[in-house]
């Protein structure tokens, strides 16, 4: 189901971005909304992969490695 939207933009945005669409040999309304789902999909596909590699680091062995130093302690001046 499509809704309509209202936006609000600068003139000078709307006449190049109609130019752009025109150019593309496509709608304003096609181009914005394939700008969108593109936009949306990269999200969700980056939040996928990121509980993706957060599940796998939870799950990694312990290889019993010693912390990191602070960066105040590395950095202490005798």
């Amino acid at each position: 189901m499509k809704t309509n939207v209202t936006l609000k933009i600068d003139k000078q945005l709307l006449q190049e971005a109609k130019v752009l669409a025109a150019r593309k040999g496509t709608s304003l309304s096609r181009m914005l909304s394939e700008t969108l789902e593109e936009k949306v999909r990269r999200e969700l596909e980056y939040e996928r992969a990121k509980e993706r590699a957060l599940r796998r680091l939870r799950r990694a062995p312990d290889l019993g490695c010693e912390p990191i130093a602070s960066r105040d302690h590395l950095h202490e001046r005798w």
